[in-house]
């Protein structure tokens, strides 16, 4: 499984309008951040200074928060006019509150509401600004470095060049990398590679480096040559490219929106959905396997998507008014808007769809599949902002169509976009597991390699008894990854 996403991200926070608690002068705010990740369990993160005789003010301490793309981090940021020295909140008047994730944070930039008293009515006209930026602690250098006209023999040696970067310490350069050798080549072009920061200048980026520096090019010169010929000018000459990495963060607060879309299994060995053994038995208390899947990833995902409208589909059911078998109807059974508002809009779809179908079969993937790359290939020819898929299928068996799957998914590989499966139920899943390339390059029925591996499957019954932030923290382990790979 993949690493959490991590990153640190610094909060800028300011407030305008704010009540006036004081007699003889204004208010001293202070912000207080509560973070809460899990349930109703909330606690202190940090506080900002206090700002004194001030209604608006702009706070000058930053609040530094770990974020993480799987799970829903619930902040709360609180404003009290702080009047003594006391360090209980209860203490001091309460000015005013703003609850949001930290993921709508980070896909707006820039995030201003009103605040809010206890009772949930407007504080007055006051409102907070929060702003998001990322800190790149653990950024890379990545290189493309190529050279030409090199001497025969006496720069490299033999016509077979290679490279040595260098990084200064206080008693010597040190080694940070080394290239492959490329062979019989006097215009070598070498693999382009990366080189954490901290390996190549210790994080410091005024620092020199041996052979190369921020400049474009530099001359190869060979000193015994150069007092040899007074006509001598270089022995070659090696460009290096220096390649900005981009992380996830980038993506998200540049304007990428991640669009979410389901894809529900109706086929036939669900079982009857009015018998409690069926996997699409609804619960007395609501829920059941396919639910507690949409929710989990649908919570995340949300939050990177400005108008909150998912398509939602079925397939393996056979539909009014004809009962004809569909592969991949809309759950409002309206092909020209089959956008649900919200997860909640999804959640309901599937709750009037399903008495009204017909459980049958059998298990095709592909055409739904197909669909959402037609979404995705549309937005790769839009000049507006940055579009990504993620369809999210939840199933409960085997896949009856494997050959025009994968054919399928290594087509969508090419596209941005990607496939979350959740296997319900006891079914043997191991084609599942080899449509994850995890374990090598999924291919295509005739060889073609995916350029990318954007499939993850988890099964739910791994979840079963575990908080739904679970689920969702490995059903979207490896999506971060999977967008900074994309296609441009």
């Amino acid at each position: 499984m993949a690493m959490q996403c991590v990153s640190k991200v610094e909060l800028t926070i300011s407030c305008e309008n704010l009540m006036d608690k004081d007699v003889t002068s204004k208010s001293d705010p202070l912000c207080v951040l509560h973070l809460n990740v899990s349930g109703n369990q909330w606690f202190e993160v940090a506080r900002t200074e206090r700002v004194q005789n001030c209604l608006n003010p702009k706070f000058a301490k930053k609040i530094v928060i770990d974020y993480q793309f799987e799970v829903v981090q619930k902040l709360r940021f609180a404003i009290y006019d702080i009047d003594s020295k006391a360090i209980e909140l209860n203490d001091h008047d309460f000015l005013g509150e703003m609850e949001c994730s930290l993921g709508q944070i980070v896909s707006s930039g820039k995030l201003t509401r009103p605040l809010l008293l206890k009772n949930k009515k407007p504080a007055g006209k006051g409102t907070i600004t929060v702003i998001a930026e990322e800190i790149k602690d653990n950024r890379v250098v990545n290189f493309e470095v190529d050279a030409r006209k090199l001497d025969k023999k006496d720069f490299f040696g033999k016509s077979d060049p290679y490279l040595e970067f260098y990084r200064q310490t206080e008693t010597a350069w040190q080694l940070a990398h080394r290239t492959e050798v490329v062979k019989n080549n006097l215009n070598p072009t070498w693999r382009p590679f990366r080189i954490p920061l901290q390996s190549l200048c210790g994080g410091d980026m005024e620092k020199p480096i041996k052979v190369v520096s921020h400049c474009i090019k530099f001359d190869c010169i060979n000193i015994k040559k150069k007092q040899k010929k007074k006509n001598y000018k270089n022995s070659g000459v090696v460009s290096v490219k220096l390649c900005q990495e981009y992380t996830f963060l980038d993506y998200i607060m540049g304007g990428c929106q991640i669009n979410f879309i389901v894809g529900i299994d109706f086929t036939g060995s669900n079982g009857d959905p009015r018998s409690p053994d069926s996997l699409h038995y609804i619960s007395p208390s609501g829920v059941n396997e396919y639910l507690s899947a949409i929710w989990s990833v649908g919570l995340v995902i949300q939050d990177y998507d400005s108008d909150k409208l998912f398509p939602a589909f079925g397939f393996g059911a056979q539909i009014p008014p004809n009962w004809q078998v569909s592969h991949e109807f809309p759950l409002n059974f309206n092909p020209a808007n089959p956008f649900c508002a919200g997860v909640e809009g999804v959640v309901e779809a599937y709750r009037v769809c399903l008495p009204q179908v017909r459980l049958y079969g059998p298990t095709n993937f592909a055409p739904i599949i197909r669909r959402v790359s037609g979404f995705a290939q549309q937005a790769l020819q839009q000049q507006t902002a940055s579009q990504y898929y993620v369809l999210l299928i939840i199933t409960d068996g085997v896949i009856t169509d494997m050959d025009q799957t994968r054919a399928a998914i290594v087509a969508a590989s090419h596209l941005p976009m990607s496939l979350i499966i959740v296997g319900v139920g006891r079914a043997d899943f191991t084609d599942m597991e080899i449509l994850d390339g995890d374990d090598g390059h999924l291919r295509s029925p005739s060889g073609q390699p995916a350029v990318r591996d954007i499939v993850q499957f988890v099964p739910y019954r791994k979840f079963q008894n575990a908080s739904r932030e679970a689920l969702a923290q490995c059903v979207l382990a490896e999506l971060p990854q999977q967008v900074k790979c994309k296609p441009s």
